[in-house]
């Protein structure tokens, strides 16, 4: 540095070029108060460096305080430039492509200044929430007041369409090169794929994949040739360790739930500007909690989906709730359907039971399903709630379905002759596996009338095409993998054999059915 002005702790080239500063502090050390003097080492450059360097405003771009354990950029490049904190510094080829940005468009060198003239919304074929949730979003973007942003929006009225819509705005006008769709089922995923693939542009009527390539996430290798990357947050999160994943089913790699929140560190292959922005799809399943470190990992925009918005989903997004679109709103609208809720009790359900000594009761192993009959030597007391866990009782199963049966077409779809598209929610596989071959039991009926629906079966994805399609497959059986977001537009009554915890969680499930048609929960 030049006399008199201090001497700077680092300084960056790209291109054999000055084109910023560290300011690095020791652990602990707080850094906002060290951010002017950073900012003013660009005037304090010995004459022939400055010569060679890249200024912006009389100023190095590129400004980093750290302390170790803290890192905070400026992008003077940016409007309004600010500080914000990364979990590590860019590579040197990603601060050469902001350089090459601004020399590309001066007058709007980054996203956050493109963004300010972005072309009016196209709102051809978008209901008013869909069109208030694009606006909202780019409001939120264009004032940087937040770094994350909330849509509350019911199911069925068009989550994804809205996000498709809003990503492609960004891709083509907003400056954005990058974007990360995260959602908490595979299934969900193939489902937004095509969600993507099928969208056609407004103006010409191109498909979205024409003009930005859409892909699910496979390896960090192929995000080159990515512009739309879809994923499931253990997939990214598989990635960051060196792992492999594929485009199949992996039920061990998308169920797995952490005990304790995942750590993160820096991924060569995955480093933190890698996204511009991250879409989170039914974000109260992903974001908070043992994941929350997977997305703060990345610097990028946040958006939020959901229909059931809880209080953690809230805080994480710093209650910006960008647009509200809730599902009485949606009823009034005649977008989806209003519901009856329709209870079936049996004793059991309600208070557990006992099985006296002396009886011989089968045994069966959970991992291998073999089964060895023992005589109990003395009484087995059991609550409700082991029920279909650590004890099944068979009648008890069938005592609802045969209700079910007796009454639907009386009490719960009155007039009606034909089995509604119905499912049922299990506590389990093995649960899931009993009901649906006591389902065609009970209705007399083959294999083509009922069907499970897990992770555990050899092929969901066509089990579950079948479903929406087959006018004979009437009843599905699923644990969680059926559950919102999932379009079954057929749907019509969603069955509880298990316990409801929340309203939150009855919600989720009770919009897997949004189609407007008559739809009615029941619950044993």
């Amino acid at each position: 540095m030049a006399s008199g002005h201090g001497r700077a702790d680092y300084l960056l080239y790209v291109d054999k070029r000055v084109v910023g500063v560290i300011e690095a502090k020791p652990v602990g050390t707080t850094l906002a108060g060290v951010e002017w003097q950073s900012a003013t080492y660009a005037d304090g450059l010995r004459p022939e460096v400055r010569l060679k360097a890249l200024t912006h405003d009389g100023q190095l771009p590129f400004v980093f305080e750290a302390s170790g354990i803290e890192t905070w950029f400026t992008n003077g490049f940016d409007p309004d430039a600010r500080a914000r904190r990364l979990f590590s510094f860019p590579r040197p080829e990603a601060l050469a492509q902001l350089i090459r940005d601004a020399d590309a468009d001066p007058a709007h060198p980054t996203w956050r200044a493109k963004v300010r003239t972005l072309p009016p919304l196209d709102t051809t074929g978008l209901r008013p929430a869909q069109i208030e949730a694009v606006r909202g979003v780019e409001r939120s973007l264009v004032e940087q007041r937040f770094d994350r942003s909330l849509i509350q929006m019911a199911t069925g009225a068009g989550k994804t369409y809205t996000a498709v819509t809003q990503a492609y705005r960004l891709l083509e006008y907003g400056g954005f090169r990058r974007i990360l769709f995260m959602v908490d089922r595979i299934n969900r995923a193939k489902q937004t794929l095509a969600e993507f693939q099928n969208y056609r542009t407004p103006g010409d009527g191109r498909r979205f994949a024409e003009l930005s390539p859409v892909d699910l996430l496979n390896s960090a290798g192929m995000l080159a040739s990515s512009s739309v990357v879809i994923s499931t947050i253990q997939r990214v999160h598989s990635v960051f360790r060196g792992g492999a994943v594929t485009e199949a089913d992996d039920p061990l790699l998308d169920g797995y739930t952490p005990d304790i929140p995942v750590t993160v560190d820096y991924s060569a292959d995955l480093p933190p500007e890698t996204f511009d922005l991250v879409i989170v799809d039914e974000a109260h399943r992903s974001i908070y909690g043992v994941w929350r470190g997977v997305l703060e990992y990345f610097d990028a925009h946040v958006v939020g989906l959901t229909a059931t918005p809880g209080r953690q989903t809230f805080a994480f997004f710093r209650q910006n709730l960008v647009s509200e679109y809730t599902y009485p709103q949606s009823v009034a609208d005649r977008v989806n359907v209003d519901f009856d809720i329709y209870r079936i009790s049996t004793e059991i359900s309600e208070h557990g039971s006992t099985i006296d000594a002396g009886t011989l009761v089968p045994k069966v192993d959970r991992r291998t399903r073999k089964q060895r009959w023992e005589t109990l030597s003395e009484d087995l007391d059991y609550e409700r709630t082991a029920l279909d866990r650590a004890v099944t009782a068979k009648s008890q199963i069938r005592l609802v379905l045969e209700t079910f049966r007796d009454r639907l077409f009386t009490e719960i779809f009155p007039g009606r002759s034909d089995v509604p598209k119905t499912l049922i929610f299990a506590k389990d596989d093995a649960h899931a596996e009993e009901i649906v071959r006591t389902v065609r039991e009970v209705f007399g009926k083959g294999n083509d009338f009922a069907t499970k629906i897990t992770y555990l079966n050899k092929d969901a994805d066509a089990h579950l095409k079948a479903f929406r399609n087959s006018p004979t497959l009437r009843i599905a059986v699923t644990v969680d993998m059926i559950a919102t977001g999932t379009d079954v537009k057929p749907l019509e009554c969603v069955f509880f054999m298990r316990d409801v915890r929340s309203t939150q969680y009855f919600e989720q499930r009770r919009d897997a059915a949004h189609a407007p048609s008559t739809r009615r929960p029941s619950s044993p």
